[in-house]
C-alpha cells in the first residue's frame, strides 16, 4: 500500500481507468464477435448494420483513449475484409 496521500490517490485513479478501459475493450471485442458471427448465418442487410455498428463502438474507443487509432483500422480492414468475402461468396 502507498504511504503517501497522493500515492494513495493514483492507486485509485488508475483502478478507475482499469475498469474504464476494460469496458471499452471488452464492447469492442463483442461487436467484432457479433459481426463474424452474423457473417457465419449469411445474412448480408444484418450484417452491413453490425459492421457499422462495429466501426462506431471501435471509433468511440479510439477517441476515448482505449485504443490506439492504428489498432483499430486494422481491426476494421479485418471485419470489412470477411463482409466483403461473405457478399462475393
Amino acid at each position: 500500500m502507498p504511504n503517501k496521500k497522493s500515492a494513495e490517490r493514483r492507486v485509485r485513479i488508475a483502478e478507475r481507468n482499469r475498469l474504464y478501459n476494460k469496458h471499452w475493450s471488452s464492447m469492442c471485442k463483442t461487436v467484432v464477435k457479433r459481426l463474424l458471427e452474423t457473417i457465419e448465418t449469411g445474412n448480408v442487410e444484418l450484417a452491413t448494420e453490425k459492421f457499422n455498428n462495429a466501426q462506431s463502438v471501435i471509433d468511440k474507443a479510439v477517441v476515448k483513449g482505449v485504443m490506439h487509432k492504428n489498432t483499430a483500422n486494422r481491426r476494421k480492414i479485418f471485419m470489412a475484409k470477411h463482409l466483403k468475402a461473405m457478399a462475393q461468396g
